[in-house]
């Protein structure tokens, strides 16, 4: 008996990886780097993927630098572009780690509003509201990573 196979198409997963440092600079010069590669990448500039990625990547970013600074060590930015089927252009992912793992923010499911007149807190609740997926890891060497994804729609 011949078995059947079916041809798969060729695909090509781009990846940005960059190490930034852990100062409001490096949380702005991440964001802006971060949306050249994906123009480049064929996400347009003010596309709406373009604006929900450089929210999540700026909430991160600014995290990674006030919750998760260690001094003396950056955080790290890394995005993946997978093409998708035909119902999704591709899938994108936003990765931001950080050096400390001993304040590990709440996951998905287990945010709570901060206090009303705060003027912090919302980070983590916009990246649960414009993600598709999000996730906090552990990552070796210690630390941690937030990931978020996007389903890139037609």
């Amino acid at each position: 008996m011949e078995a059947l196979s079916t041809p798969q198409s060729p695909f090509t997963v781009s990846v940005f990886a960059q190490r930034f440092s852990s100062t409001p600079r490096g949380a702005r010069l991440a964001r802006h780097l971060a949306l050249h590669v994906l123009h480049d990448w064929g996400i347009p500039y003010r596309s709406d993927a373009s604006e929900t990625a450089a929210l999540i990547i700026a909430e991160l970013a600014a995290n990674a630098v006030t919750h998760g600074r260690v001094p003396g060590r950056d955080f790290d930015l890394r995005l993946t572009h997978a093409p998708g089927d035909t119902q999704v252009l591709g899938v994108l992912r936003i990765e931001v780690a950080d050096t400390r793992g001993e304040r590990r923010p709440p996951g998905p499911g287990e945010l709570a509003p901060p206090p009303l007149g705060s003027g912090s807190g919302h980070g983590l609740i916009l990246v649960e509201a414009l993600a598709d997926r999000w996730a906090v890891l552990d990552r070796v060497p210690p630390g941690k990573t937030v990931r978020a994804e996007l389903d890139l729609l037609y």
